[in-house]
């Protein structure tokens, strides 16, 4: 059956269609896991899941893209963390529970159009919807930011991504043509509207096949972790987001060259981040073209979470005349780029990239068409 045919039967036959977003981070990278904030979207590319209660113990998984079946027996979740397909929703199910949401046995469909390895935050819709399917059959209360908390637990303590919350809260509190300005130490966000003027956001992906688990995130994430216990007690600070560029050359000293150079990125991109959203705000679309620049090049000189592919993408994208920036977005080690384009010059600017791209390392990137659109959505069929 094909997977048309396998979405009309679905429509027919199950109970609820629930979905959450993928997410673009369109500036303030590896800074939500130091407390920073961030001003990320949630993109229309999202994890439905068609779901209908079965009256068992069981969660029985089917995949649109999968020619598999995972049953998951609901008192041992704990069970599923190494198995091929179903260990995401197996984590968030056991998350959910945790948290105190009820659970029941239940048929679902998964039907993901966020492109796996893409640095969109697949993972962070699968676990979102799972959840949030969970809560449309057993009626519990829909609340979203408490769906996103568990999802970063299934990430993190099920997963073994020591990620911060920005995916899992985009996915679930997205807003249709607006960014996320969120604080990522006290969860307040300010919805912006994404207003570009005359210019477009592009996201490619450079296809380099990459997994955060496998990759040096969680090595980076250490790295922060130490500046924070080195400089906390000369400064006072709470998180590494606080940390001010003054406080850093001070005590810089007690940092090794690596340590000192992630948190000099925070300290960094957070102050990108506050000037990015004035840009937004005021439409000043060079300046943001301009941030978008400075935190590729940090991410590449500073972090180092770019790599040769991310690299040649946005260098063959800063390239075009009618690109006024461009920037890895994601976790890095492969994913995407995001891009701000004068609209009228997209369609060649997108010939030159992929041209330029293939030509540096042999790869066919791929543009993603998509829009800014919802979080969770629930709708009863």
């Amino acid at each position: 059956m094909t997977r048309t045919e396998l979405l009309k039967k679905a429509e027919r036959e199950y109970a609820f269609k629930v979905s959450a977003a993928g997410r673009v981070n369109i500036i303030g990278e590896h800074v939500d896991y130091c407390g920073g904030k961030v001003f990320p979207a949630a993109l229309a590319l999202c994890n439905t899941v068609y779901v209908r209660p079965n009256g068992t113990n069981f969660v029985n998984l089917k995949w649109t893209t999968l020619d598999c079946e995972v049953s998951l027996d609901l008192d041992k979740l704990d069970d599923y963390k190494y198995i091929e397909y179903g260990n995401y929703q197996a984590g968030s199910l056991l998350m959910g529970k945790r948290a105190g949401l009820p659970l029941a046995g239940c048929d679902m469909l998964h039907d993901c159009t966020v492109p796996f390895g893409s640095g969109l935050s697949s993972s962070a819709a699968i676990e979102v919807s799972t959840i949030a399917a969970m809560c449309a059959i057993t009626g519990a209360p829909v609340d979203a930011v408490k769906i996103a908390l568990a999802a970063q637990a299934a990430e993190r303590e099920y997963v073994g991504v020591n990620c911060g919350v920005m995916d899992q809260y985009t996915s679930a509190c997205g807003k249709a043509g607006h960014a996320l300005l969120l604080d990522c130490a006290t969860l307040d966000c300010e919805y912006v509207p994404l207003d570009t003027g005359d210019c477009s956001l592009v996201i490619i992906n450079c296809k380099k096949p990459h997994s955060l688990v496998e990759s040096k995130y969680n090595e980076r994430r250490a790295e922060t972790e130490t500046a924070l216990a080195l400089l906390a007690p000369l400064t006072g600070i709470g998180c590494l987001a606080e940390l001010t560029a003054a406080d850093l050359e001070k005590h810089k000293t007690v940092l090794s060259a690596n340590v000192y150079a992630r948190a000099k990125h925070v300290v960094d991109e957070c102050a990108r981040v506050a000037a990015a959203t004035d840009a937004m705000k005021s439409g000043d679309m060079v300046k943001l073209g301009a941030l978008l620049d400075a935190s590729h090049k940090s991410l590449k000189e500073l972090y180092e979470v770019t790599g040769k592919e991310l690299d040649a993408l946005a260098f063959a994208a800063q390239s075009h005349p009618a690109c006024l920036g461009s920037r890895m977005t994601g976790g890095g080690f492969g994913g995407c780029t995001v891009s701000l384009v004068k609209t009228d010059g997209v369609e060649d600017f997108k010939k030159h990239v992929l041209e330029k791209y293939k030509a540096a390392t042999g790869y066919d990137a791929e543009v993603y068409e998509t829009r800014v659109g919802d979080g969770i959505t629930i709708t009863k069929l």
